[in-house]
């Protein structure tokens, strides 16, 4: 008979944590597992798995922020979903969703409940009280759930440091499962650029670029902050392109808009049906630019880092992520929430780029047999 896995994340968007959801349900063995993802706000992922003829179900009331009228609602949403579904193992993902999931799945006697932690989220800037709550949940959570796979070194020390956790823990690196074919400079410079030799970051010397979703935890302010201070070393040196959409667009564009130079910032859309027909993947992109810009100031180990590597950049990234990157060939870590280090680095790299020497990283399906071996 098979086992029916259920995925549990917060948002059906795009991001890390989708991804590698969508790379997990993707790739069980089909004789063997039965899959359905269960998300609250829909987005980019709903539509994969869709067209991967994935099942899915909406919680309709379950939503990144903290609102207790709404989170009772989502943990009942929950707790139906579950009791519906009667899965054999309970994945969760994103914080949220795990601490009501693994609650919902205890007592619907849920024999396997997998938690992976994409980044300890009380790591994150808050108060001294919001740090100390944020702990507590994430230690229930992870006290409810029979295992734990972290994806950095730094997030299996802080693991093993909670009561009665230590034990569950399992440090499962997140890998490509294939490299996407990477365009060609020529071609990745015609679709974004629309072969206009005019637009500016065409006819920059030096670009830099970032993919992520764009909230505070990424710490794109700085990266915007970082083109204030090139712009006022080296006049029309450099461009500066941001992948992504998320909650903190509109601010980080207001950001930009401030700039001495505004036209030194771009945000381009990774979604296929906005022009221009960027791919899902804006890794394929990345021949394009030079220098691949990391500036955040809370992480996992984001996927974004490989993509870069495999392209063969050069990655300037804060050392939120040094304990697990070291490893990554051409990457210069600088201390999070520093434009000017940012800027340093960038501009010392700049000054002597290295040739572009393409480097993967870890094995898909090391870490699929790892994770499918948690739900036995």
């Amino acid at each position: 008979m098979k086992k029916k896995v259920l995925y549990l994340i917060t948002k059906a968007t795009w991001g890390g944590a989708q991804k590698y959801v969508f790379d997990l349900a993707t790739h069980l063995p089909k004789d063997q597992f039965e899959r359905v993802v269960a998300f609250g706000e829909s987005g980019r992922l709903q539509k994969l798995l869709n067209e991967a003829k994935i099942e899915t179900r909406q919680i309709p009331a379950l939503g990144r922020d903290i609102a207790l009228i709404s989170d009772i609602s989502s943990f009942f949403q929950i707790l139906a979903c579950v009791w519906r579904i009667r899965p054999d193992a309970l994945h969760l993902n994103s914080s949220k969703a795990a601490a009501l999931g693994a609650l919902a799945a205890r007592i619907c006697r849920v024999p396997r409940i997998v938690f992976t932690v994409h980044g300890w989220p009380f790591k994150e800037d808050q108060g001294f009280i919001a740090r100390k709550l944020i702990y507590f949940i994430s230690w229930f959570t992870a006290l409810l759930s029979h295992a734990i796979i972290v994806v950095s070194k730094e997030d299996v020390q802080i693991g093993k440091r909670m009561w009665f956790v230590r034990r569950k823990i399992e440090h499962i690196p997140i890998a490509l499962k294939t490299s996407e074919e990477i365009f060609s400079k020529a071609l990745a410079e015609k679709i974004l650029f629309f072969g206009d030799s005019e637009n500016p970051v065409f006819k920059s010397k030096c670009r830099l670029v970032t993919i992520a979703e764009l909230t505070k935890n990424k710490g794109l302010q700085y990266g915007i902050e970082m083109m204030e201070e090139l712009e006022k070393r080296s006049p029309g040196t450099y461009t500066y392109t941001i992948f992504g959409e998320g909650e903190d667009l509109a601010n980080l564009q207001n950001r930009a808009r401030k700039l001495q130079n505004p036209l030194t910032v771009f945000f381009r859309s990774i979604e296929t049906n906005r022009p221009p027909n960027l791919s899902a993947e804006a890794s394929r992109y990345l021949s394009a630019f030079g220098i691949f810009i990391l500036p955040s100031i809370k992480e996992g180990m984001p996927y974004v880092l490989l993509e870069a590597a495999v392209a063969g950049l050069p990655i300037v990234a804060t050392d939120v992520v040094k304990a697990e990157a070291s490893n990554i060939p051409n990457i210069h870590f600088v201390p999070p929430g520093d434009s000017n280090a940012l800027a340093d680095a960038v501009e010392k790299l700049a000054h002597n780029l290295p040739a572009r020497k393409p480097c993967a990283i870890g094995s898909f399906p090391d870490m699929l047999e790892k994770t499918l071996a948690l739900y036995n």
